[in-house]
Formats: C-alpha cells, structure tokens, sequence
C-alpha cells in the first residue's frame, strides 16, 4: 500500500472521527464550566485524534516509517496518561460528590466506597483468566507431561469455581453494609 492511500485512508477517518472531537472541543472551550475530569477526558480525545491528523501531512510528505511510528507513540502515550488521570480525577469527584449528598441526606444514598458489583465482577473475571490461561497450557504443554483430560478440564473448573465462590465471599460483606439491616414498616 503506497503513503498517499494511507493517507487518504487516515484522512477520512480522522474527518468521520468529528462526532468525537467536536464535542470535545466543546468541552474543553467551556472550560471551569465543566468537571476537571471531563475536560481531562476531552483533552485525551483530542490528543488522540491530533495525532492521527498530524500524521496525515507527514504521510503524504514521504517521511520515513520510524518517525511516523514515533509519532504515533508519543500521540497514544499522551492519550493514554490523559485518560489516566481523568479516571482518577473522576474517582475523587464521585466520592467528593457522594460525601456531599451524604452529609445533606445522610439515609438516602449507599455508604461510598468499593462498589460491590465491580468487586465481584472483577473477582470473577480474574478467575475465568486464570481458569482458561491454565487450560490453554494444560492441554497444550500439558499434553507432553502425561497430564491426561481429565486434569486438564478439571484444574480450571475449579480454579474457576474458587474464583467465584471468592467474589462471593469478599462481596457479600459489602452487600451487606451496603443495604443494611432490614426495616420494617
């Protein structure tokens, strides 16, 4: 493929990427008007999509494949630690937020913290990970060892049924806490 349909390619997409950027732009003209962590966000889409316009001049210029590849890293790496940190901020801006309400409603919202769901899916996830990487090794290498079927379908059936019964465990104390003890009428 020569440079010039790269580029023509690159082109239309960053030209078709407008329902991103434009709002992003928008977000980052507002300025104090909007969270820190949006316009963090907004500022990550930008860099991103920057990246990819820049590219497209230097692609039809005929430049060599490395700075192009430079380029395109440094613009990923800027996106990346944008986007970083507008979780984080987004994080603090959320409790920030739910100790506020918390202080003007006290009973009304969920004590903040660890969200039980993402516990337990993250618990979950991690085990099926596990539980299909050492499948995947059991009956590929295994196979050379003298691991037979059986072991090769039952270690990850039950790595994948401590993972959950310890989602289950560290969730349900959350749960817990989280809905408190029942009220009657």
């Amino acid at each position: 493929m020569t440079a010039a349909v790269l580029a023509l390619g690159v082109g239309a997409v960053t030209a078709s990427g407008c329902v991103w950027y434009v709002p992003a732009l928008t977000d980052l003209r507002a300025g104090a008007d909007r969270p820190v962590s949006r316009r963090l966000t907004a500022a990550a889409c930008v860099t991103g999509w920057a990246t990819a316009a820049i590219a497209v001049p230097l692609l039809l210029l005929g430049v060599p494949v490395r700075p192009l590849i430079g380029l395109a890293a440094v613009g990923v790496g800027a996106c990346v630690a944008l986007r970083v940190r507008a979780a984080v901020r987004r994080r603090r801006e959320e409790r920030e937020d739910a100790a506020c309400w918390t202080a003007l409603v006290p009973s009304a919202l969920p004590v903040p913290g660890v969200r039980p769901q993402a516990a337990f899916a993250r618990w979950t996830g991690l085990g099926l990970i596990a539980a299909a990487t050492t499948g995947a090794l059991l009956l590929t290498w295994g196979r050379g060892h003298g691991v037979g079927t059986p072991l090769a379908v039952a270690a990850p059936a039950a790595l994948a049924a401590c993972a959950l019964l310890a989602a289950v465990l560290r969730t349900a104390p959350a749960l817990a806490r989280r809905n408190g003890p029942a009220r009657r009428p």
